[in-house]
Parts: structure tokens; C-alpha cells; sequence
């Protein structure tokens, strides 16, 4: 009983020092190699780049919407640049060297993101095309009537 009590104890005072009342999380430490990957999702709305190792942990990311660009104008080739250039940085100065890009939307800055990329000085091995294409899959809409 006693045992418990001192397990119970120790473990409030530890959580008192936080204003929440919650113990605190620890920040996770990523692993950062020369070769990892680069996740490109180019939707019609937006461009995101997630720069991960090879265990798929998250290096450094970005967005168009995340450099501040609003509306339409995230969708651009320069946004896709501005995007491409602040995620790259982070993770060269990290010290990823190599990636093989995976590619996934119609987006308009897939290209532009790839060469901003490489122009940093991380090295493009292989780029694919992981776009989903529907093989006959949902079943379409009724027929509007007017």
C-alpha cells in the first residue's frame, strides 16, 4: 500500500510544475541522412512538401499556403518555388543530400518545385508519379435534371 501511495505521489508532483496540469511531451527526435525522400502533394487548391528520411519521419515541410500566399495564388508555379526553397533549406542545412521525389496531383508547380529543389543542392535521383487514378470507382452522380 505504501509503494503505491509513493508511485501515485511522485507522479503528482512532477505534473505540478506545468501550468496545464499535463505532463509535458517530449519533442521527437528525427534520425536526418544524406538520402531520404520528398513527398510533393499538388492539389488544385494548394502545394505541399514534406522532406522525410527513409523511415518516412518528417524532416521539414512546407506549403504555398504556408509562405503566405492566399486564394488562387497558392496554386502557381512561384508559390510552388517559394515552397520548395524554404522546406529545402531546412533540411540541407540538416544535411540531406539525396531524394527521390514522389509526386501525387495535378497541381501546376509539380516542375517548378523539383528544379527549386535541385538548385538548392539536394541531389533528384528518381521522380514518381504516385498520382491515385480511379479504376471505374465510385459510381457517378444521377443525371441532372433541369
Amino acid at each position: 500500500m505504501a509503494k503505491q501511495a509513493q508511485a501515485t505521489g511522485a507522479g503528482q508532483q512532477g505534473q505540478a510544475g506545468s501550468p496545464s496540469g499535463k505532463a509535458a511531451a517530449k519533442k521527437r527526435v528525427v534520425k536526418v541522412e544524406a538520402v531520404g525522400q520528398a513527398h510533393l502533394n499538388a492539389t488544385f487548391n494548394n502545394l505541399i512538401i514534406s522532406l522525410t528520411n527513409n523511415a518516412g519521419q518528417v524532416i521539414s515541410w512546407s506549403s504555398a499556403g504556408k509562405m503566405g500566399f492566399r486564394g488562387s495564388k497558392k496554386n502557381t508555379p512561384y508559390a510552388a518555388q517559394m515552397a520548395a526553397n524554404d522546406c529545402g533549406k531546412v533540411a540541407h542545412d540538416l544535411g540531406l543530400r539525396k531524394v527521390k521525389v514522389f509526386v501525387k496531383g495535378p497541381g501546376a508547380g509539380r516542375e517548378s518545385a523539383i528544379r527549386t529543389l535541385a538548385s538548392i543542392g539536394i541531389e533528384v535521383t528518381e521522380i514518381m508519379d504516385i498520382t491515385p487514378i480511379p479504376h471505374n470507382g465510385c459510381r457517378a452522380p444521377k443525371r441532372r435534371r433541369v
